[in-house]
């Protein structure tokens, strides 16, 4: 914000070929993406991780490779769904918060090594 106060600097940036910035946004872009699969790998999907990955990811390429899906819904959902990342995040939200994780007993069992009657 503080960069848009001086005219000069957007008449700098105004000079980058197109073909730049698109090259530059995609490689952006690309690096976002290798970031979320670097944290998904990270952590060890069990079967809920992998079906809200899954039904996200299957959100998000549906909304994009047909659009006409949505065309049905009334207009202020239309308008929220319409976009594939958020379409993919809200279904990633719903299903996070209605499909069954671990029980909290099976939270709470103490591991098998320990003895102590503290755990």
């Amino acid at each position: 914000m503080f960069v848009g106060f001086f005219p000069h600097v957007g008449a700098v940036l105004q000079t980058i070929p197109k073909p730049v910035l698109g090259g530059a946004t995609l490689v952006m872009f690309a690096m976002v993406a290798v970031g979320g699969l670097k944290l998904l790998t990270s952590y060890a999907l069990d079967r809920r991780s992998s079906l809200l990955t899954a039904c996200s990811l299957g959100m998000c390429i549906g909304v994009m490779m047909v659009p006409d899906a949505l065309s049905q819904l009334p207009t202020w959902l239309k308008n929220i769904l319409s976009s594939p990342v958020t379409s993919a995040g809200l279904t990633a939200i719903f299903l996070d918060l209605t499909l069954p994780g671990r029980s909290l007993e099976s939270k709470r069992t103490k591991p098998e090594h320990c003895t102590n009657k503290e755990h």
